[in-house]
């Protein structure tokens, strides 16, 4: 198909007419029954004269934050990308109307525990207009996690008074626009499921007190589609283990809880060669996999999972399309030589691409009103 984007733009369009232009093509393309690109372009061009910026269709913005899961090269989740809910917010611009709109999130996500993969997508950035952002990694976090110390930090500034029990859930910080004040809400009970940890076949586990949540809803992350930006849009799939019992509970610089489960099941700890950490890490994937189907939450192993991202793969083979994958994230943390993702090559990851989870500038780094900083390269899991 020819491409639209052929007349003469003012140079301050450009970028964005030509994004569009792009998206629209591989809209058309990609559901030849309902587009139109000339016309549909046409528009586009007519709007962004008139406004500086566009306006997706609904049809458009399901499409487009769809295919920025398709493209997310670090998930090994992929599969199930056309299966996205898509909750179009994008007329809500009050931190108190996005806070509300991500507990809706919640709880439309957590589906009695039957995880449903949902986006929540807010107001985008207009020309003069910045929209809110989320601040944070996740939606629901712990105070009492390491990776969370900052977030904690600033919500306490802010008036927060909680953050003194184990696996408390952090408050939701809104900053209405980049270097305002941000405002910081309570998590409501019902928007947060929690699982127990228990092990199928030591019940001194539960003593561990250990516990985590269902939904690993990404808040640090901006939607790009065609050249518009969206800031705060939350998505989500459902866990795999290892996210749990290898990264979050087990990493050092998180939790840190392989030498208590060591000590729980007896392991001789003298020597790097008797294999301690690896036998409790073990232990603890498997108190996480038993938990969350003894809590009827849906949550994926390594191992199935390999195999639906290699489906994925081969589903995708069958529409022309690549599959960028980051090997180093695809592969699991645990057993990774043992699973089928890890024996071969793949696409490599191409930064340029678009519809895509792009992680803001802003989220990562502090200033002077919004000191909050995280160090994760992909959400975290």
């Amino acid at each position: 198909m020819r491409s639209a984007f052929t007349h003469r733009r003012p140079p301050e369009h450009g970028a964005l007419l030509k994004a569009a232009d792009t998206f629209i093509r591989q809209f058309a393309a990609e559901n030849p029954e309902t587009a139109d690109p000339r016309g549909r372009f046409d528009r586009i061009k007519a709007e962004v004269a008139e406004t500086g910026t566009y306006e997706h269709t609904p049809a458009e913005l399901t499409f487009g934050a769809q295919v920025a899961w398709r493209n997310s090269a670090r998930c090994i989740g992929r599969l199930y990308w056309n299966n996205l809910t898509v909750r179009d917010l994008r007329h809500v611009h009050h931190p108190d109307d996005v806070a509300r709109g991500c507990f809706d999130h919640l709880r439309l996500a957590t589906n009695k525990g039957r995880i449903r993969p949902v986006i929540t997508v807010f107001a985008p950035d207009r020309p003069g207009r910045p929209a809110p952002r989320l601040l944070g990694e996740q939606l629901v976090r712990y105070a009492d996690d390491p990776r969370s110390a900052a977030r904690a930090a600033l919500a306490k500034d802010l008036g927060w008074k909680g953050g003194d029990n184990a696996f408390e859930v952090l408050p939701l910080l809104v900053q209405p626009a980049p270097g305002a004040t941000p405002e910081f809400y309570e998590v409501p009970d019902d928007a947060v499921l929690e699982v127990p940890l228990t092990h199928p076949h030591d019940p001194g586990f539960a003593a561990l007190g250990l516990r985590w949540y269902a939904v690993p809803a990404v808040s640090d992350m901006s939607l790009e589609i065609g050249g518009i930006t969206y800031p705060a849009a939350p998505f989500n799939g459902w866990y795999m283990g290892t996210e749990i019992g290898s990264r979050n509970l087990g990493d050092t610089d998180r939790y840190n809880l392989l030498p208590a489960v060591a000590v729980l099941f007896g392991l001789d700890t003298s020597s790097e060669r008797t294999l301690w950490r690896d036998r409790a890490l073990v232990e603890l994937n498997l108190a996480v996999l038993h938990s969350y189907q003894q809590a009827g939450v849906t949550i994926a192993d390594h191992h199935t999972e390999s195999h639906r991202f290699l489906a994925h793969i081969e589903r995708e083979a069958k529409h022309g399309r690549p599959v960028p994958t980051d090997w180093s994230w695809i592969v699991p943390p645990l057993s990774g030589s043992a699973t089928a993702v890890f024996h071969r090559y793949y696409d490599l990851p191409d930064e340029r691409q678009r519809p895509a989870f792009v992680h803001r500038d802003a989220a990562r780094q502090p200033s002077l009103t919004c000191p909050y900083s995280p160090t994760s390269a992909h959400g975290g899991p």
